[in-house]
């Protein structure tokens, strides 16, 4: 279960997407990579992140992009149950789904920022 802290980081950034509307694909996958990582513990805002991810890409018509977000969603339930997340992922599927990997500066920056609105 997320805490509220986490909850409400996790709406930020996802408020910071939903307001990102005409910037570059790369700006705005920032805010959903950011969300997924702030998400991750939790299963339910983890499924979100990925749902929206795959959204985005549909909409973009990345369709590799998409592919590799539906293979996600298949894993997030497999993910929580194993309790095998690896920490820091930022859930692209340009990452291989099962590799920890440190928190990109730019990422933790938009976390950053999100954690002081929230408060």
């Amino acid at each position: 279960m997320a805490t509220d802290h986490t909850r409400n980081t996790y709406v930020q950034l996802m408020l910071g997407f939903s307001q990102s509307v005409g910037q570059d694909h790369e700006l705005r996958w920032a805010w959903l990579m950011a969300a997924h990582i702030v998400g991750q513990q939790n299963s339910g805002l983890h499924w979100r992140s990925h749902i929206a991810m795959l959204r985005f890409a549909l909409k973009t018509r990345d369709y590799p992009e998409a592919a590799g977000q539906l293979m996600r969603l298949s894993l997030v339930p497999l993910g929580h149950l194993a309790g095998r997340l690896p920490a820091g992922n930022h859930g692209r599927a340009t990452v291989s789904a099962f590799t920890p990997m440190p928190v990109d500066p730019s990422l933790g920056e938009l976390i950053s920022q999100a954690h002081q609105k929230e408060r």
